[in-house]
């Protein structure tokens, strides 16, 4: 009897001992893996960011960014403001730095803040910035390169179309942002290089900004000042809606010749509506995917250095027909 219980006992200890065994092969096995543990990593976290979020031009932007990320293995965040807060966005910009971020694809803003952040900080810690959009001068902020329109062409296209729609006689108020930023200047440059051509077109250049308030008193002012005003251009989008209601207060808005961009939210409704007789398009989603590819370029070796004078995009006259 004792001699069956210890048969027993020796084959009960045989079989946990052989489980035991085979389930730490299964947990040592080269093919096993713990969820998670293999799976590839992003290669890069880049940012970008923004002061005007949810526009439908930025969203495009975000959209060629995001997709371009993807395609390259990196992690890609969308940062911004609302409203044109610039206080928010140079803070955001500043998290970015010191979350030590690998690169930042950045609207540029024309102030001394933005520009120490890029030249200083951003430096200090070896992050390099890519203006999109919205550039600012290399030599203020040592950013990297420009992804955008060709602002000065943009500008000269937009008068030249005036020119052909209006003839070379009328009256013609250009309503640009007094803080002067430097895509409008660019932008405000062209403009006045194509009029100038023309004796017969006499031109106002009216400030403002893009308060509503402000906009309402300089668009009241232009058309007090020049009665038989023929055309507008608003060189800042921003401010074309505000100014062509005021317009309409005063007068019936068809007669008149108006001109803006793409990068204000109300520009594509409003081209639509046939108040707009024509925008610059540009080309926000290729913005996007050109800055993530140029950035992922500079960080592995690839081009370096980046051409400091940017890199243009597509820009378009549409009309509300289609593009001419």
């Amino acid at each position: 009897m004792r001699k069956s219980v210890i048969v027993i006992l020796f084959c009960v200890f045989f079989t946990l001992c052989y489980f035991t065994i085979e389930s730490a092969k299964k947990v040592f096995r080269s093919e096993w893996e713990l969820p998670g543990i293999n799976q590839e990593q992003p290669k890069h976290r880049l940012v970008l960011i923004t002061q005007d979020m949810n526009t439908p031009f930025w969203d495009r932007v975000a959209n060629g960014a995001l997709n371009q990320a993807k395609e390259n293995g990196a992690s890609l965040e969308v940062w911004g403001s609302y409203g044109n807060n610039q206080e928010d966005f140079l803070k955001k910009m500043e998290i970015a730095i010191h979350s030590k971020v690998d690169g930042i694809i950045i609207q540029g803003l024309d102030t001394e803040e933005f520009k120490q952040l890029t030249k200083v900080k951003a430096s200090f810690y070896g992050i390099p910035i890519i203006t999109v959009a919205n550039d600012v001068p290399m030599s203020e902020s040592l950013r990297k390169t420009y992804i955008g329109s060709d602002q000065y062409k943009a500008g000269e296209m937009i008068a030249r179309q005036l020119v052909f729609d209006m003839g070379s006689t009328g009256e013609v108020v250009v309503m640009y942002d007094r803080k002067q930023e430097y895509y409008q200047t660019q932008r405000l440059s062209g403009i006045q290089d194509v009029l100038k051509d023309y004796p017969n077109i006499k031109v106002m250049y009216a400030e403002t900004s893009d308060a509503r308030e402000q906009i309402i008193a300089s668009t009241r002012d232009a058309l007090n000042r020049m009665p038989e005003v023929d055309a507008f251009i608003a060189v800042n989008a921003k401010v074309t809606g505000t100014m062509i209601q005021e317009i309409g207060k005063r007068y019936q808005v068809e007669p008149f010749y108006i001109y803006s961009f793409d990068d204000g939210p109300e520009s594509l409704p409003l081209l639509n509506q046939r108040k707009l007789d024509g925008i610059i398009e540009q080309s926000p989603e290729k913005m996007g995917e050109k800055s993530v590819q140029l950035l992922m370029e500079w960080l592995n070796g690839e081009t370096v250095p980046l051409n400091s004078k940017g890199y243009y995009t597509d820009i378009f006259i549409l009309k509300e027909k289609g593009i001419k």
